[in-house]
């Protein structure tokens, strides 16, 4: 790690765009028609709707730091049609539920466009589409595997490239094919987060930050300043779930890191091509996600240390200096061009994985009680889904409408079963990584086609499949 990197101060997206200064918190015990706890996307995205829906609401959000601490201010800035858990819901609903899912997971990717557009809120998006590679025999057999499969989900306009292909959006060393889908968008998520939170503010939703919430009851959301009373309360926490009294073993808190170059010259650039500005991810088993930003640098993240023990989350965003040299070798792997960059600043932050890693909305209509989430690191687009089904399903609770397609989704009410508790959770977790890095290890130089032993055992243990 360079003695010139930044690392942490919760991510690069705030060192550029600036940490805000903290809304006022709570003042003492208040009322509300809807409690939302959590000031990310999925607390803002639901208020934006459901003010929105029903102008006269009195919708309080209470966030433990700012607006975009967690998550959707550290994110690789990925708006794409990816939901956790769709393959597991076509087998618990059947196929065409799962491709209404699919839908209207494509149709939200525009849905966030426009709204941004309409309210003003400048998130540098640019919708280039996404784009996924292989670059060994094994990757190339799962990249095959994975566009059929989304092809069968109802995504016709998704495309599979070869080499030449590839290489004429994105000069990535050693990739022999990818696949690349229009539904997706890169962005600024802290621009986003920002933009959504004023916007939210002005059309009447009280925001109070600074103001963690330590434990929540049918109609109460309790914090150290005093108790917010209301007939809905909705858990939109994320990876810091596992704070919340009574919630540690709910949703794992999954640690991802990230890097971000400095401005690159034309030079570079050249080399390179990505002028369509896709995001752009690969089919290791430890994954890769970056984009090229609107100021011209790579922001690059992956797994690091994975889990912290008992469910900890981090303060900061900061990350272990391996974790930053070992997404510096994926940079430059990839595109070796970049080897004498300057990598400006690295960071980290939490997202929230289910036992069985899928996403769900939830409203429970005898306590009032609601949560969404559950992302496993697609929550970019899937929050304002998330938002808009919490819309419909508080709409149908309260009697305001009826039923709606979005209520109907297969991953509404969705029940799942608690995590381990300690120090299994934390053993299975790093063995799981542990697996999924030495099967990449091994993929990659191998010349069989098939997936490694060990990721598919690795698979099973960790519910994937």
């Amino acid at each position: 790690m360079s003695t010139s990197t930044v690392n942490g101060g919760i991510s690069f997206w705030y060192a550029q765009d600036g940490t805000p200064v903290p809304r006022e918190p709570l003042p003492g015990d208040a009322t509300a028609d809807v409690c939302i706890v959590g000031g990310g996307y999925t607390g803002l995205w639901t208020a934006y709707y459901l003010k929105k829906a029903v102008p006269f609401l009195n919708i309080t959000v209470l966030e433990g730091k700012f607006c975009g601490y967690g998550a959707s201010g550290r994110n690789g800035g990925w708006l794409y049609n990816g939901i956790a858990g769709r393959e597991r819901y076509a087998r618990l609903h059947g196929h065409d539920a799962a491709v209404r899912l699919q839908q209207a997971m494509n149709d939200t990717v525009d849905e966030v466009v426009r709204v941004a557009a309409e309210e003003g809120i400048d998130a540098d998006i640019h919708q280039g589409g996404v784009l996924e590679v292989a670059r060994t025999p094994a990757q190339l057999t799962r990249l095959k595997a994975f566009h059929a499969v989304e092809i069968a989900f109802g995504e016709k306009d998704r495309v599979l490239l070869g080499a030449r292909e590839t290489a004429e959006r994105v000069r990535v060393t050693g990739a022999v094919a990818s696949t690349w889908t229009p539904h997706g968008a890169r962005l600024h998520p802290v621009k986003l987060v920002k933009g959504l939170a004023a916007v939210v503010e002005a059309l009447g939703v009280t925001i109070h930050e600074s103001t963690p919430v330590t434990e929540i009851k049918p109609k109460h959301a309790i914090t150290p300043y005093g108790t917010v009373r209301a007939p809905y309360i909705l858990r939109c926490t994320e990876g810091f779930t596992a704070n919340l009294k009574g919630q540690k073993r709910d949703w794992l808190p999954m640690n991802s890191s990230m890097i971000a170059t400095e401005p690159l010259p034309r030079s570079v650039w050249d080399t390179i091509g990505w002028d369509g500005h896709e995001t752009l991810g690969d089919m290791a088993h430890a994954y890769m996600y970056a984009q090229r930003t609107a100021d011209d640098r790579i922001a690059l993240g992956g797994r690091g240390v994975p889990y912290r023990f008992g469910s900890k989350t981090d303060n900061d965003g900061r990350t272990q200096p391996a974790t930053i040299e070992a997404l510096r070798e994926i940079l430059v792997r990839f595109f070796p061009t970049t080897a004498g960059v300057r990598i400006d600043h690295a960071w980290s932050g939490v997202l929230g994985v289910p036992r069985d890693w899928c996403a769900t909305v939830t409203l429970d209509r005898s306590t009032g009680l609601g949560w969404a989430g559950g992302y496993v690191g697609s929550g970019v687009a899937t929050t304002n889904l998330a938002a808009r089904t919490l819309r419909d399903l508080i709409q149908q609770d309260s009697g305001q409408a009826g039923g709606t397609e979005l209520t109907s989704l297969p991953w509404v009410n969705h029940k799942v079963r608690k995590w381990e508790p300690e120090p299994l959770r934390w053993l299975g977790v790093q063995g799981m990584h542990a697996a999924y890095r030495a099967a990449d290890r091994r993929e990659a130089g191998a010349r069989t086609a098939e997936t490694d032993r060990i990721a598919r055992v690795a698979d099973r243990i960790a519910g994937r499949h």
